[in-house]
């Protein structure tokens, strides 16, 4: 099995940013990875709608929102029209989860549910089998370019291993501090995608950099 690979556009140069989605239309890359921040639940703003329609305009691939707000059911229906093909919400910021997660299928999107690293993995048993895939933050959220969190392969054990009690077919997504030295291993864990921002767009060869992680398998 080959992972999924999401290039995180929060790294990306927004000066020239047609260029870079249409190089990661080019690429190897299966999805573009879209973070939205908004200073409150995490302390950091990143971009909002016109940007995500912007993208939208140029993009040929699957558009992966990772919404890190407050009261992200207000928004749902926006981003699936600026966009969003798979939305994910936080379980940290989320009241009524369950009923988000409905919003976010009744919209037409992929629904999923990220947990902080300090948030343990059985906190979802009770919504597993509702969500297309589970967002692991494998660094504090907020900025890109931080250190990968080590126990964050425990963590896609742990989530493995709950999706098969619990019979649930979720993709399991690595967020913060991938690259080549932690990709396999994650893989081999249990990880279906990868988000991967400064790794790709820091890179001296994006292209060839995605088609290397795209290459792992198990």
């Amino acid at each position: 099995m080959k992972p999924l690979i999401a290039p995180s556009v929060l790294a990306a140069n927004f000066a020239h940013l047609q260029a870079e989605i249409e190089m990661i239309n080019a690429s190897q890359a299966d999805w573009i990875h879209f973070d939205v921040m908004d200073g409150v639940f995490v302390p950091n703003i990143s971009f909002g709608f016109p940007i995500l329609e912007a993208v939208h305009q140029f993009s040929q691939k699957v558009i992966d929102v990772h919404l890190m707000i407050q009261g992200p059911e207000r928004y749902i229906e926006t981003f699936q029209k600026a966009g969003a093909d798979s939305i994910t919400v936080h379980y940290e910021a989320c009241t009524h989860l369950h009923r988000t997660i409905q919003q976010i299928k009744d919209a037409g999107c992929k629904a999923g549910v990220a947990l902080n690293p300090h948030t343990p993995v059985h906190f979802l048993e009770d919504i597993i089998t509702e969500v297309d895939l589970v967002l692991l933050m494998s660094v504090n959220p907020g900025f890109g370019g931080q250190k990968f969190i080590q126990n964050t392969y425990r963590k896609v054990e742990a989530l493995k291993s709950l999706m098969n009690e619990r019979q649930a077919n979720a993709l399991i997504e690595i967020d913060g501090g991938v690259n080549q030295s932690n990709a396999l291993e994650l893989v081999q864990k249990g990880a279906d995608v990868l988000v991967a921002g400064n790794f790709v767009f820091s890179s001296p060869d994006p292209i060839l950099t995605i088609a290397e992680l795209k290459q792992i398998s198990i």
